[in-house]
């Protein structure tokens, strides 16, 4: 993989950390499933004796995790650390927590906290209901922006020059709901600023719907909450209400955190 240049930045990238970059996000992407080093190499472009090397470096230093034959590979505990050390310094997080908290304890659905990373969202936070229960904590999980009422939250608040960036060139269907068409989409963006809030109709997971606001502590906003619950549980009152609640809380975050931003430059 020869170096590039960031186009915004100018700065060239170091060959060996954008291929160390790359093989962690890979195995990330896998949630925990172990993959192979031909796996790898197939997927990143790379001759398996490079990243053979690579691999016992980054297992060496607790960043992967290899089985006894030294053949198949899972993400390590230092990517955790990491991961929770970025989670315990951001601002933001430990007061959408507390609504997030409220907003389960009033309703008894799952709620979460995401933001916009390139054509992706990423869970930052997530309060399950107590009647339908996951076995594994999406915090850290990855879904493509166009299919999630939080990134369409979020897409709805970019300028039209800026969000191709965060679409992906050629995007496959999650479900059969999934809006792949660009005029699809566009049509559902411009829906989602009509009413000020986003919808995702089974367009990721089949049989739940979510709606989601963006938050607005930022211009454009990065950041959004969201609530999920199962078809079978939706009714028309029961929607008014998540919407109302979400609606509320996204305005009172907003609120919070716009003054503690204004006194951090103070």
């Amino acid at each position: 993989m020869p170096a590039s240049e960031h186009p915004e930045t100018g700065v060239r990238d170091v060959k060996s950390a954008a291929r160390t970059v790359e093989l962690l996000e890979v195995l990330s992407s896998r949630h925990n499933r172990p993959t192979s080093i031909r796996e790898l190499s197939e997927e990143m472009g790379v001759p398996r004796s490079s990243l053979h090397a690579l691999l016992r470096t980054l297992a060496k230093h607790g960043w992967v995790r290899g089985d006894s034959t030294g053949s198949m590979y899972m993400i390590g505990i230092r990517a955790l650390l990491a991961g929770t050390s970025y989670l315990d310094s951001d601002p933001y997080l430990p007061v959408v927590q507390t609504f997030l908290d409220d907003l389960n304890t009033q309703h008894d659905e799952t709620f979460h906290f995401g933001r916009l990373d390139g054509t992706d969202v990423v869970y930052l936070a997530t309060r399950e209901s107590s009647r339908y229960l996951r076995a594994y904590s999406r915090v850290g999980r990855r879904l493509p922006a166009f299919a999630t009422s939080l990134g369409k939250a979020l897409l709805a608040e970019l300028p039209a020059a800026k969000l191709a960036e965060h679409l992906q060139p050629d995007p496959a269907a999650l479900t059969p709901r999934t809006l792949v068409r660009r005029a699809d989409l566009d049509a559902d963006l411009a829906a989602t600023r009509e009413r000020g809030y986003a919808v995702d109709n089974e367009e990721n997971t089949p049989g739940l719907r979510c709606f989601a606001f963006a938050l607005p502590y930022s211009e454009p906003a990065t950041d959004a909450i969201s609530v999920s619950l199962p078809l079978s549980r939706l009714t028309e009152t029961r929607e008014h209400e998540l919407i109302a609640g979400l609606r509320l809380a996204s305005q009172k975050i907003g609120n919070i955190v716009r003054p503690l931003k204004d006194a951090a430059w103070t």
